[in-house]
Formats: structure tokens, C-alpha cells, sequence
């Protein structure tokens, strides 16, 4: 089994591309069909896409976690702490491996891990 498509939907989905950026995510804007306007980054065979809250939506899922391998794991982690992007937990050590955790803009808490 692979994944093949992640959804994010946020109030402010230009804002929410700049974060994802940050971590290497390279964004086109466009839409399908009758869908809303969205961007949408490829990895791999995966689909990542941000697209405007749904209608019956007040905000955004603050439940949802997600986790990164990043190859450029320094780079990431200094353009967040420049942009003062949240963190949870500093980049150390952990049995799961050298990780960071932060917190998108939308209030998600994201594991970055050092590929």
C-alpha cells in the first residue's frame, strides 16, 4: 500500500502553501472539474493539496498529524525558525530518530524528520 493523495483544507490556503513550502513542497495552482481553485505539490506518487475550507466547514482539523523525512532537514529548520514558526519539540535525538516537531498554521502538529 502507498498513499497516493493528502487533503488539507484551511481558511487560508495562500498562507498555508508559504508553510508547506518551507519544507520543500513545490506548489502549482489549478482546479478540476467543478472543484474549487487548490494547489497541489507532487512527492513521489504522492499528491499533497491544499484547497479552501469546505462549505459546512468553520475551520480547519487541528487533529490531523502529519510526518516529513526531509533531505534538507537544516535548511527546513532554519527557514521556520526565521519565519518563528512554532515548535513543539526542538530537532534531537528521539527512538524514533533525529526528529523536530511544529505546529502549522492552522494549529496541526507536524513531525519533521532528518532523512
Amino acid at each position: 500500500m502507498e498513499i497516493r493523495l493528502l487533503v488539507l483544507r484551511t481558511a487560508d490556503t495562500k498562507h498555508l502553501v508559504n508553510f508547506y513550502s518551507l519544507l520543500g513542497l513545490n506548489f502549482e495552482y489549478h482546479k478540476y472539474g467543478n472543484s474549487p481553485f487548490h494547489y497541489s505539490a507532487n512527492n513521489g506518487s504522492t499528491v499533497f493539496e491544499i484547497y479552501p475550507l469546505a462549505k459546512d466547514q468553520i475551520e480547519a482539523d487541528k487533529n490531523l498529524r502529519l510526518g516529513f523525512g526531509l533531505e534538507n532537514f537544516e535548511e527546513a529548520i532554519k527557514a521556520l525558525k526565521a519565519t518563528k514558526v512554532p515548535f513543539v519539540h526542538e530537532p534531537n535525538e528521539t527512538a524514533f530518530g533525529f526528529m523536530a516537531i511544529i505546529i502549522d498554521p492552522d494549529g496541526r502538529k507536524i513531525e519533521l524528520y532528518k532523512k
